[in-house]
């Protein structure tokens, strides 16, 4: 503990008095200062005991006293020495009421001890507490190590910390998510400021806030005083390590911080030779099952990896919306890959994350996590009211999701996410998986300006024909392909004679120049006729 104006009145060779403001003896002194100038408050920083013999002051002049120790107590001064049998053989009753009415501690100091005696004792019990502090907190920082150290995770190193600050610490991963607390109860404190950790998270780090234990939504079931430290090594938050508390943080508390912020730095940022490693180990997995090695690639993948080929994944692909929201900062790629990996790691599954040029690359196991981490992390980024299967906006991720596969299927899973990455550009969508382009309809492909315009040109020549008042050969060629080519069917159909229908077809034969005998020239002519067609019906 620092000293107080309480150990100084205790201190036996010291001799002080007591003279006003006796309730106010457990206020920490940082220093002791003497001044006889008349106004000595520009060279006070607040904290200090104030030693003086009166040498320059009307000390018997109620209303210069009340003046002086007014300005005193409001520039932070905590006490007041004042030497006897110098000037003044005892304190002047002026300054004595002045003290007792604004509640400064006046305490008498006796010929026989000098300022510099107090002086010194101020000093050595501050250093001795100092001492003290580094002592604590080089313990500290011993536990704390030895508790990274042990191979359990964060908890027990949270565990010391918050035994060491007399109050509790949370740790949150990149997404915002609290991966770990201590003590137990501490979790829910901690969930509550999660709109305080996704400010923080926003800012490049290192960065820190204080915040109320409550958080911004809070109901102040909590009055606490938390800390917010962001981790990571570079600009990137890795990760965010809260410490709530019941007063600031002591010197010997702050030492512990500092080395826990070090410790779980060390263990959120990984080496960036060990990352590259990884990645290139990932993407020589996922090019040997791409290349139809899956044998090979279940080698490679070792302990790392051979979880995820073990039972059925989900292959996807994602993009920024636009190259130059990319290129602007916004990294949305990044977000993603730490979304998903921080899911996968909460849940103890494995996932493969390649960045691939402007794409990147997933595997993941089907049904886990990571996936649905994928999910939401695609529809938190277009806000509350929008969803994935909405058009996207402007320099946000575009998704491609395949369907379960296993490692022999990879080929047909990567061109899987490839259609459904290419149908969610096309149709302005954040995120489309695969089984919705095999459980629904074909001609809700066809929804698509390129599309269109293909059907525009192939049908032309017959709307320009039927616009000059010739004949309907768009509506006879509809309900003769419809029918299959059965003419009786499809003349009943138009209340046609079927000859009439016959004529109508060579008619269309000879203006596209192409033969309805081909199973090709029919089926282009039915998706044109199904892509302009209002309703998407026959």
């Amino acid at each position: 503990m620092p000293p107080t104006l309480a150990s100084l009145v205790h201190h036996s060779a010291l001799k002080l008095t007591v003279r006003a403001g006796e309730d106010r003896l457990d206020t920490p002194v940082r220093w002791a200062h003497v001044s006889e100038l008349p106004d000595p408050v520009p060279y006070m920083e607040g904290g200090e005991l104030l030693l003086v013999t009166a040498v320059k002051l009307e000390a018997e002049d109620p209303e210069v006293m009340r003046r002086y120790v007014r300005r005193l107590a409001g520039a932070g001064v905590v006490g007041l020495g004042f030497a006897i049998g110098v000037h003044y053989d005892d304190i002047p009753q002026a300054l004595v009421d002045a003290a007792t009415d604004e509640g400064l501690p006046l305490l008498e100091v006796p010929r026989r001890t000098p300022f510099i005696a107090i002086s010194k004792a101020v000093s050595a019990a501050n250093a001795a507490d100092q001492y003290r502090a580094v002592t604590a907190g080089f313990e500290a920082q011993r536990e704390l190590t030895k508790a990274a150290l042990s191979g359990d995770g964060p908890g027990d190193l949270l565990a010391r910390l918050a035994s060491h600050v007399n109050g509790w610490a949370a740790l949150y991963d990149v997404s915002g998510a609290v991966v770990a607390a201590a003590p137990d109860w501490a979790a829910r404190r901690a969930a509550r400021l999660t709109a305080d950790v996704e400010r923080l998270r926003e800012r490049p780090a290192p960065a820190s806030s204080v915040v109320g234990g409550g958080g911004a939504d809070s109901d102040a079931e909590a009055d606490d005083r938390v800390e917010l430290q962001s981790l990571g090594a570079g600009r990137r938050v890795r990760g965010v390590l809260a410490v709530g508390t019941g007063a600031p943080l002591g010197t010997a508390e702050r030492y512990a911080v500092h080395s826990a912020i070090a410790l779980l730095t060390l263990t959120t940022e990984r080496s960036r030779s060990l990352q590259a490693a990884e990645q290139r180990l990932g993407a020589a997995v996922l090019r040997m099952l791409l290349a139809g090695e899956p044998d090979h690639a279940r080698a490679v993948a070792g302990d790392l990896y051979g979880a995820l080929l073990d039972a059925p994944f989900r292959l996807l692909i994602a993009e920024p919306t636009a190259a130059e929201g990319a290129a602007a900062g916004s990294d949305p790629l990044h977000g993603l890959a730490d979304a998903m990996e921080s899911a996968a790691l909460r849940a103890g599954e494995p996932v493969l994350v390649v960045p691939d040029g402007d794409r990147l690359v997933v595997l993941a196991a089907d049904g886990g996590d990571a996936v649905a981490a994928c999910l939401a992390h695609t529809e938190a980024r277009r806000g509350d009211s929008a969803r994935p299967h909405e058009p996207a906006d402007e320099d946000e991720l575009v998704v491609g999701l395949s369907a379960p596969a296993g490692p022999i299927a990879a080929v047909g899973a990567y061109k899987q996410a490839e259609q459904a990455l290419s149908v969610a550009r096309r149709r302005g969508r954040a995120l489309v998986e695969h089984e919705e382009l095999a459980a629904g309809s074909v001609m809700q492909l066809l929804a698509d300006d390129a599309v269109r315009s293909f059907a525009d040109g192939t049908l032309r020549a017959l709307h320009e024909h039927d616009a000059k008042g010739r004949g309907d050969l768009i509506a006879s060629l509809r309900a003769w392909l419809s029918r299959h080519g059965q003419w009786d069917a499809a003349a009943a159909d138009l209340g046609v004679h079927r000859h009439t229908l016959r004529y109508r077809m060579r008619r269309v034969e000879e203006i596209l120049g192409r033969s309805l005998d081909d199973a090709d020239v029919r089926m282009e002519l039915w998706l044109a006729l199904k892509a302009t067609s209002g309703s998407g019906s026959g």
